[in-house]
């Protein structure tokens, strides 16, 4: 039951290097002042006499507590987890901040090997909650009220009970963590190290990536060589660290009877794999609808023949190249929030003015963006690379929206507060529609119009569609694992193969792009992850049409929805809004609003 808090990733970051005002940058001074601060040393010392005093006291006795007995304990293990959450909050925040710093990488090697060792001792928590009766458990909660508010972490637990392990092998695989986390450290440090020149210019790879957004196609396809050409160079290395950590896993599912690769991360984001299948039966059933269409419609804008992979992400002849200064973007983001509700507003204010955003693009700096939600006594943090393009702004709104989110659910504590991850992007992707939907309503031209829902359809495919054929990438890579080890050929021929079906018939692909796998950090450090943003993506459109159709009380029983983090579950959060992930049709209703954006779009064209 001992847990992390988990930086949630953002899909579709993007970044860059351009003056655009004064960019916030974090101030960590909420966690620790230091790596030397008194209070650091002060909580490592503490957890360490924690986890042991715990071990002491409850081992072998889960069987014997009373309802209090079991409520003291769930306590004290709830105070292990965020004085251990604080430490590695702070230290992995560090890092991202400047991954090529050696000091900060030790450091959070350091403390991460600590609190491992510490926290080896808590293991038997969960396995000794899973030999306990479910009638005498359920009797203990029946008996104190405090306790019974902890039952979806019983839950939880409980679920992963088929497939534990003696208490052994679970400190085994516990201890074994730290080796794991080292070949994702060794993917984070390669791919900030990476360097790339494009027309002259040296770049990192979120500069880079950034010129595929570029107006002038010369430069997209630069860009787009370089990194094939980058990415080959290293691409051993990037087979190395995959073939690895999928080989780690199918050990550990063969030992644990889990019957697909998948199974745990379901079980984590307490989803019936049913419902994931049928999510993405939906979206590859609507690829042609989606993507194949949209596609289409803008090689005849771009005046091609054909597209290239560099032409996926160019904008419209029409686009605006104007950037966007950070103020704009903040002013954009809070007005969108605002007019929503107040509420809303006044939690996300203090984010921009307290040093818990870091938005500059820096040497070093982790890609992409996220949002951490530190631990419950703290505050969450956002890491954007803010270049100043529309797409940077819709990440402003769907990062606050998760750091909204975590401040909302704080108040479950710690075990409860943490959603999973298909109902964390609800708030991240709810509050990037409400930010497109005020630009929208702002266009004064159908110009802009156009530009606006081509944006969103995009940003719709890349978060739908692309996900979807990530996540059957994933399922492919971890099923052709457990027949032996695979070149680096092999996986670039598993990638290619859902590259054409989903993207459609208006591409070619240049030689190089079957290595674009291996910049891909979810594969890394979540594997499966991917289809929580097409979860989310698909939630928040049939959430929203609930919003347009003016549900009474929307607004009210959509703040319930968050501050119950992960007290709940998917069916019942839903509920409330007529709604359920389960119903084929729910996921329809969903997609059917790309598909109407798009036939907007092509109404456009008559």
């Amino acid at each position: 039951m001992f847990q992390l808090p988990f930086p949630v990733q953002d899909a579709n970051a993007a970044g860059g290097d351009k003056s655009l005002g004064n960019l916030p940058e974090w101030n960590l001074d909420d966690l620790y002042t230091g790596e030397d601060a008194p209070e650091l040393k002060r909580d490592l010392d503490w957890l360490e006499e924690a986890c042991a005093s715990f071990a002491h006291d409850f081992e072998n006795n889960l069987a014997g507590l009373n309802a209090e007995g079991l409520l003291d304990c769930i306590l004290r293990q709830e105070k292990i987890n965020q004085i251990a959450g604080r430490i590695m909050s702070y230290a992995g925040l560090r890092y991202y901040q400047q991954t090529t710093d050696g000091g900060r990488a030790k450091f959070m090697s350091d403390v991460q090997e600590k609190i491992t060792n510490f926290t080896t001792p808590l293991v038997f928590f969960t396995l000794e909650l899973n030999r306990l009766d479910d009638d005498h458990l359920s009797k203990l909660m029946h008996q104190n009220a405090d306790l019974a508010r902890y039952e979806p972490v019983f839950d939880r637990i409980r679920a992963m009970k088929p497939y534990q392990l003696s208490d052994e092998m679970e400190k085994f695989l516990h201890d074994l963590g730290v080796v794991g986390d080292a070949w994702e450290r060794l993917f984070d440090e390669t791919i900030a190290g990476l360097e790339f020149n494009v027309q002259g210019d040296d770049l990192t790879i979120e500069g880079t990536l950034n010129l595929l957004t570029d107006p002038d196609r010369d430069t997209r396809q630069a860009a787009a060589e370089e990194l094939a050409d980058v990415f080959g160079k290293n691409i051993k290395t990037f087979a190395r660290v995959h073939n690895t950590q999928t080989k780690e896993k199918e050990i550990m599912d063969r030992w644990r009877e889990m019957p697909t690769a998948q199974t745990a991360r379901h079980l984590s984001n307490h989803v019936e794999p049913e419902v994931v299948e049928a999510l993405r039966t939906a979206v590859v059933n609507a690829y042609p609808k989606l993507s194949h269409r949209y596609y289409e419609l803008k090689r005849k804008w771009l005046g091609l023949d054909r597209m290239q992979v560099w032409d996926r992400n160019a904008p419209l002849p029409l686009e605006d190249p104007k950037l966007v200064p950070w103020d704009a973007a903040e002013k954009t983001v809070m007005d969108a929030y605002n007019a929503f509700d107040p509420r809303m507003g006044e939690i996300a204010a203090p984010f921009f003015t307290k040093g818990w955003i870091d938005a500059p693009v820096k040497p070093g700096k982790a890609p992409g963006a996220f949002a951490h939600p530190t631990v419950t006594d703290v505050h969450p943090y956002v890491m954007l690379n803010y270049l100043g393009k529309p797409r940077d702004v819709m990440t402003l709104a769907h990062e606050l929206g998760h750091g909204v989110h975590q401040v909302l659910a704080a108040g479950q504590g710690e075990m409860l507060s943490s959603t999973p991850l298909t109902l964390a992007e609800t708030a991240s992707v709810f509050g990037e529609m409400l930010t497109f939907r005020k630009m929208l309503d702002g266009a004064k031209t159908n110009a802009q119009r156009k530009v606006l829902l081509a944006g969103k359809v995009e940003d719709m495919i890349n978060t739908v569609v692309r996900q979807i054929a990530f996540y059957d990438f994933e399922c492919k890579l971890h099923a052709a694992r457990r027949g032996g080890e695979l070149t680096p050929e092999d996986i670039g021929e598993l990638w290619m193969s859902v590259q054409g079906e989903s993207l459609g018939p208006a591409f070619d692909f240049m030689d190089g792009y079957e290595h674009f796998w291996a910049y891909i950090p979810h594969f890394v450090h979540s594997p499966f992850y991917v289809y929580a943003y097409a979860f989310g993506d698909g939630l928040v459109n049939a959430l929203y049409s609930v919003y347009e159709e003016g549900a009474e009380g929307f607004e009210d029983k959509y703040f319930d929805m968050l501050r119950a983090g992960g007290s709940k579950h998917h069916k019942e959060l839903l509920a409330p809004f007529g709604l359920d992930a389960s119903d084929p049709a729910f996921w329809d209703k969903g997609l059917s609003m790309i598909s109407g954006f798009i036939d907007e779009l092509e109404a456009m064209e008559d």
